[in-house]
């Protein structure tokens, strides 16, 4: 575990709001604590679930879900997309020694992991992940330098006012008035979001979900008044995909809540050429406010 004056930084209990700090000791595995005495133990895999009580209503990414992300991103499928992020956090970043980095739904870690090799290696920078899913979490936990942690971002976050130089926010709800309040004044703020021509062409046969028109406008709306969009781009990847990755593609993003599994293989298995797509994205990047 690194120590606690970095990874822990910024971190508060989501019962009482007092500050959570990281313990390591021998033999009794990893917690996060507070002086209350609300503890939250380390899972096997090293992820940290602060859903307490009821937990959330909402429904997390299951196993079979996640192992189709981690294979399709680990086959560098989105990598232009992870440079483009790299690219625009080491600019954001290049003032900062020790920056400290949010991904706000997180996944499995991969554009974090990404993220935080562009950075030179003298910044040591440090990380927390939330994601609601702990199967998502579980890959995120072995991200170097990150605390991962199970988390719903439509709640508050457990995170300290102004305690982060950075955040991410991939394919996830906008929680403007938390991101906000967790980001430091002038720090920024990366939206990912797919545009509405992303995967059309095999909507159809995989089974996606549509992309309203106006995303955009949406996002802005979301992150609300504490920040001001300071730039847009776009990113297009054509995409050439056998069965296995294009299966993995439909199944890892929330169709994949919705299909069946061997229904699409069946599909898949009777194309007799690769499957021919455009990934389209748009990354916003947000200034908070003084």
């Amino acid at each position: 575990m690194q120590q606690q004056s970095t990874l822990d930084q910024g971190l508060r209990c989501p019962i009482c709001v007092l500050a959570l700090h990281l313990h390591s000791e021998p033999g009794a595995g990893a917690r996060l604590a507070c002086a209350n005495g609300h503890r939250f133990d380390a899972a096997k895999q090293g992820y940290f679930n602060l859903l307490t009580g009821k937990g959330t209503n909402f429904k997390e990414d299951g196993a079979d879900m996640v192992a189709a992300r981690a294979s399709f991103l680990d086959a560098g499928h989105y990598e232009s997309l992870a440079e483009a992020l790299g690219h625009r956090v080491r600019t954001a970043l290049r003032h900062e020694e020790n920056p400290r980095i949010l991904d706000a739904g997180a996944g499995t870690g991969y554009y974090l992991r990404q993220v935080l090799a562009a950075l030179p290696s003298t910044q040591e920078a440090t990380a927390v992940a939330l994601d609601i899913s702990r199967y998502a979490m579980r890959r995120a936990a072995k991200v170097p330098d990150t605390l991962a942690l199970v988390w719903d971002l439509w709640r508050d976050l457990p995170i300290d006012d102004e305690s982060f130089d950075l955040l991410l926010n991939i394919f996830s709800p906008h929680n403007g008035t938390e991101f906000a309040r967790v980001l430091r004044p002038g720090g920024t703020a990366l939206v990912v979001t797919p545009l509405p021509e992303h995967l059309a062409e095999g909507a159809e046969l995989l089974g996606l979900l549509g992309i309203a028109e106006d995303k955009a406008a949406g996002v802005v709306s979301s992150m609300g008044e504490g920040f001001t969009l300071r730039a847009t781009e776009e990113v297009l990847i054509p995409l050439v995909l056998g069965e296995t990755p294009a299966f993995e593609l439909a199944m890892m993003g929330p169709a994949g809540h919705h299909l069946n599994a061997q229904v699409l293989r069946d599909k898949l298995s009777g194309e007799n050429t690769p499957v021919l797509l455009t990934a389209a994205f748009r990354i916003q990047e947000f200034r908070r406010n003084d």
